[in-house]
């Protein structure tokens, strides 16, 4: 699998224990990934599954979505989708 092509742009990640974050992709290790300007993405409206999340986007003024962190570390990620939606710009 070429995750190379992910590094350094905007990803939408799904994790085992620690829900939905978008971010810039800084470095992958193993099943480990670490993330700049990251958020979590509590609950969202507008969109059905996490990838029309990631290419369509949700109402930014119904969703819930953290504060950014300069970086985070997510264990364990099931999926990771290019962030091509309104959330890339956040």
């Amino acid at each position: 699998m070429n995750l190379e092509k992910f590094m350094n742009k905007k990803v939408l990640i799904r994790t085992y224990s620690a829900g939905v974050h978008f971010g810039t992709l800084l470095e992958i290790d193993g099943i480990e990934l670490r993330l700049g300007n990251a958020r979590r993405l509590w609950s969202w409206e507008g969109a059905l599954s996490l990838s029309e999340v990631a290419s369509t986007g949700v109402n930014i003024d119904k969703s819930k979505i953290s504060v950014p962190v300069e970086e985070i570390i997510l264990p364990s990620y099931i999926e990771m989708l290019p962030l091509t939606s309104n959330l890339s710009k956040l």
